[in-house]
């Protein structure tokens, strides 16, 4: 059953969301490693995923563009995060936090992309949400161009950073809203490695 006509349910998917969901692709996209808690997540087994594009778990509340933007980086070399809503394989959902490792070959050539989620606090899924579900109405009566410009214009005008930037800053403020520990709030200062490499809790 692909995404596409898969039926979509308005519940969370049950996940340990003190663990990292970690998978590795080719260039294209296709999953070739799949950990435990992204099994757990997604409800897929490993088998299902293997070989399968990752857009197997795209939900269909997403908009297109934040995926162009996210793949126009990493072909150009560059690391990038981005806040996802997925489809599980019973039509649940899951928010994540994604931050991407470039794997390259002796020769520098780029081999494939190691991804690594993370769990966000509800406040940023409130803030990021009514952005999506606009960029999204415009796709679905304008066409993903003019999603896209409406994207970018947002971006200049409204936040004044590209996309990961925003992304990477409304998970450090909306974290050290939610922190209590003063060296978790040193640890998110210091940027996202250690939430993604670290132990967060």
């Amino acid at each position: 059953m692909t995404p596409q006509n898969k039926q979509v349910v308005n519940e969370e998917s049950k996940w340990d969301k003190t663990q990292t969901i970690v998978s590795k692709t080719d260039t294209y996209g296709t999953i070739l490693y799949a950990n435990n808690t992204f099994v757990e997540a997604c409800e897929y087994n490993a088998i299902d995923l293997i070989g399968e594009p990752h857009n197997i778990i795209r939900h269909p509340d997403m908009p297109k563009v934040a995926f162009k933007s996210l793949w126009d980086s990493l072909k150009k070399g560059e690391n990038y995060h981005a806040i996802v809503k997925n489809l599980t394989k019973t039509g649940k959902y899951y928010w994540v936090i994604t931050d991407f490792t470039i794997d390259k070959n002796k020769d520098g050539k780029i081999t494939g992309y190691t991804a690594r989620r993370k769990s966000v606090p509800k406040s940023v899924i409130d803030k990021i949400e009514p952005l999506y579900k606009t960029l999204l109405e415009i796709e679905k009566l304008k066409g993903e161009k003019v999603s896209e410009l409406y994207f970018e214009g947002y971006l200049k005008e409204e936040v004044g950073k590209n996309y990961n930037d925003f992304v990477v800053d409304l998970f450090k403020e909306e974290s050290l809203k939610n922190e209590q520990k003063p060296e978790e709030e040193s640890k998110i200062k210091k940027g996202l490695n250690w939430f993604f490499f670290g132990d967060f809790l």
